[in-house]
């Protein structure tokens, strides 16, 4: 047998080494060694990002500010985006990078370490390495992860006026979104 045969037998024994372990441990009663899928998840649906959108939006707009505004599920795709009249266009790539790192980080976006003093190595090494992975990561303010009953469901990147604005804006739209859901909650007690 050549090499790629060899290979393709050895994954197929693999497989089916794996798959009988977990037949007999769950025919045995035991757990498996981890769950096959996970169940009882909570995602961001469009008219979620639709909502914390227009709420962000309409948070801009009644600060005199124009900003890009970014919405994305929690692994960074997007599902809902705005740039207001007058909004720099090249805020709006930076918006959807901080919503990006926002989800997939799972922290809001801002200088490293957060909560300390900036170190500049660290954060010029992490956009050099947001240069090499095609720009999907930054340590600029303005993302905001979106946390629903503890799980990280998405995120908000905002651009377009001083990091602390762009966070501002961002939690408008995910504080009407939390609002909404504990409306809902509340209406089917």
């Amino acid at each position: 047998m050549n090499n790629a045969k060899l290979s393709l037998l050895a994954l197929a024994i693999s497989v089916f080494a794996t798959q009988s372990e977990f037949a007999a441990r769950r025919a045995n009663g035991a757990d498996p060694i981890a769950p096959l899928v996970t169940r009882g998840q909570t995602k961001l649906n469009l008219a979620g990002a639709h909502l914390v959108l227009k709420t962000a939006t309409e948070a801009a707009a009644q600060r005199g500010f124009r900003m890009n505004i970014a919405i994305v599920d929690d692994g960074g795709h997007l599902l809902a985006f705005a740039r207001m009249d007058g909004a720099r266009p090249a805020s709006a790539n930076t918006a959807l990078t901080k919503a990006i790192t926002a989800a997939t980080f799972r922290a809001e976006t801002g200088p490293l370490p957060p909560g300390g003093e900036p170190d500049l190595l660290l954060n010029i090494s992490v956009q050099n390495a947001a240069a090499a992975s095609g720009g999907k990561i930054t340590t600029l303010k303005g993302g905001v992860p979106i946390v629903v009953e503890g799980q990280i469901i998405g995120a908000v990147g905002v651009g377009g006026g001083s990091g602390e604005q762009d966070a501002e804006v961002a939690k408008a739209g995910i504080e009407a979104l939390s609002k909404a859901l504990a409306d809902d909650t509340s209406k089917s007690k």
